[in-house]
């Protein structure tokens, strides 16, 4: 077997042997519940292989094919780390369109919303979800309301998990980065808010439900990209939302629902 360890250390240079085999084996160590093994080990090494070039176009795709299916696995650190991988795949310019409804499906249906586990590690679904998220919003071949529409469904699903480890700040960069499609029109941009609108139309006597507080402290990361601009791709140019005054605009109806008395 493989020293990984000694890989790592070595600025993750390819030791002698097949690439197929050494692959092979990283993605079975993906599934570790180890999270040395997984993360530091697994997941930093493909990650940067595929980064540099090390696997071919081909492989890249077969990559993908192979790790999707996973989305179903039993285990939660199995799932999570699928749309890290991916997201480096479609990063590359690798994509495949089979690959985003088994995505969408598991986004908005996992039900294990943990970031940090002390035994596992980082799980973080959301925010993993919320990169290849944002990824898939800036692919020409994906439609970017379709990821928009994803993302405050992901929100809005019922839950018992209120986020703690920074999940609201990366689904919402990954919102305003989808955001800055040329090809949405204006209503595009403020229409899928729609839903959070009705949601929170109906305000609780009781306390507010934790994908409640997700939704609008997630939207409110949202307002202060659109608000401010942040910083895209590799260059990390500061970068604007095209219909940010209407983005906020309706942003401020959201959070005017459940503070009615401070807006």
């Amino acid at each position: 077997m493989t020293d990984w360890v000694q890989v790592r250390e070595a600025g993750f240079a390819v030791p002698e042997g097949a690439v197929r085999e050494l692959v092979a084996e990283l993605v079975g160590m993906l599934r570790s519940p180890d999270p040395d093994v997984r993360d530091r080990q697994a997941y930093s090494t493909l990650a940067t292989w595929i980064g540099r070039g090390v696997l071919s176009e081909r492989e890249l795709r077969e990559l993908g094919d192979e790790l999707v299916p996973r989305f179903g696995d039993p285990e939660i650190q199995a799932r999570t780390f699928v749309p890290l991988i991916l997201d480096v795949i479609v990063s590359t310019g690798v994509f495949e369109p089979g690959w985003v409804p088994p995505f969408e499906r598991w986004y908005v249906g996992e039900p294990d919303l943990r970031g940090y586990d002390e035994k596992l590690g980082w799980l973080h679904a959301v925010a993993h979800g919320a990169d290849l998220l944002g990824t898939l919003g800036l692919h020409p071949a994906v439609e970017p309301v379709q990821m928009l529409r994803l993302g405050i469904g992901r929100l809005l699903t019922p839950t018992t998990y209120v986020f703690r480890d920074l999940e609201d700040d990366r689904l919402g960069y990954a919102l305003a980065a989808t955001l800055t499609r040329a090809d949405l029109t204006e209503s595009d941009a403020v229409d899928w808010l729609d839903p959070a609108l009705r949601v929170l139309a109906n305000p609780p006597t009781a306390g507010f439900a934790p994908e409640v507080l997700n939704t609008v402290r997630t939207l409110r990361a949202l307002y202060v990209f659109a608000d401010h601009g942040f910083r895209i791709g590799a260059a990390k140019k500061l970068t604007r939302i095209p219909q940010r005054e209407q983005l906020k605009d309706r942003l401020a109806d959201v959070f005017r629902v459940v503070t009615p008395y401070r807006l």
